[in-house]
């Protein structure tokens, strides 16, 4: 089975340019990303249209003027489709709509932004292996080591937006790539060089 994708809507947003320190290669890496889908790349939604409704909010359906805005045109068409696109079940908490069952209960993770909790459940409910993208988010690089250890896989498409490591975390954060179109594609859980050592 094919590796799946969960898509924040960070990295449509900064495909479109809307991140004033994305650099030009940081655009086209996030620009590749969402081709990626678009070619064939299975991409993991919720079926309570949640993550389609946020990428609406920030992108535009008409398809323009920018790369994520054809994304979310493409997507929009899609998003029903089976073989592009995957609708997968999460189950909101009872005491709060933007926390999930499927979330995991680490009490690591009791701080992680909850807006972002269903990209994590719908790839972690889907039951399929996925890699999770994000291109400036922080959060999910301040999370990453609970997050893997619990089954979420995340690919900094951006690794240079990411806070520096301080001088007390591990660098033994797995930096295996998938496969790409090109060599500076993106990496999975990158530790950036602390450019104070």
């Amino acid at each position: 089975m094919n590796t799946a994708v969960v898509v924040d809507t960070n990295v449509a947003a900064v495909a479109n340019g809307r991140h004033a320190k994305a650099s030009p290669d940081c655009i086209l890496t996030c620009i590749q990303a969402l081709e990626a889908v678009c070619n064939g790349q299975l991409i993991l939604l919720d079926d309570g249209m949640r993550i389609l409704e946020e990428y609406r909010a920030h992108l535009s359906l008409a398809g323009q003027p920018g790369p994520g805005d054809r994304f979310m045109k493409w997507l929009w068409s899609n998003h029903t489709n089976p073989e592009r696109c995957r609708l997968v079940p999460i189950t909101p908490t009872s005491t709060d709509e933007s926390d999930f069952e499927e979330f995991p209960r680490d009490p690591e993770l009791s701080a992680f932004d909850r807006n972002d909790r269903k990209f994590a459940a719908v790839g972690l409910a889907s039951g399929q292996k996925f890699i999770l993208q994000d291109a400036s988010d922080s959060d999910w690089w301040h999370f990453r080591e609970p997050l893997r250890k619990n089954g979420v896989t995340i690919e900094f498409l951006c690794p240079e937006l990411m806070p520096p490591i301080n001088r007390h975390e591990s660098r033994s954060v797995s930096a295996t790539k998938p496969p790409r179109s090109r060599a500076r594609r993106g990496r999975v859980e990158p530790v950036p060089r602390d450019p104070r050592r």
